[in-house]
């Protein structure tokens, strides 16, 4: 687990998801050696998808423990690499937003 982030204040949920998209796909470009986010779009994909395994389950051990600034900050990496998942395999958050909206008509 990281360090818990301090000081944290409520956002905008799209918002925030947009602008990481945003600065995920931008990191498509980047050096592989000096951004993780690059290291995860173009590595090998079961690194990406034990990641992805790994912050969900960090997420759930969070909830098994009732701690509620430690279920937001591994939820948080769960995002993230859900968000770059969704980059890598072509997946926009618009598109993602769509499935969810039908889902709730």
């Amino acid at each position: 687990m990281g360090e818990r982030t301090a000081n944290v204040q409520d956002g905008h949920i799209g918002e925030t998801l947009e602008s990481l998209a945003v600065t995920i796909r931008g990191r498509r470009t980047a050096s592989s050696e000096e951004s993780y986010t690059a290291r995860l779009l173009a590595g090998k994909e079961d690194s990406l998808l034990k990641k992805l395994a790994e912050e969900a389950s960090e997420v759930i051990m969070a909830c098994k423990d009732g701690d509620h600034d430690h279920i937001r900050y591994e939820a948080a990496d769960l995002v993230y690499h859900l968000l770059v998942v969704l980059e890598r395999y072509g997946v926009t958050v618009e598109e993602l937003a769509g499935e969810l909206d039908a889902r709730m008509k």
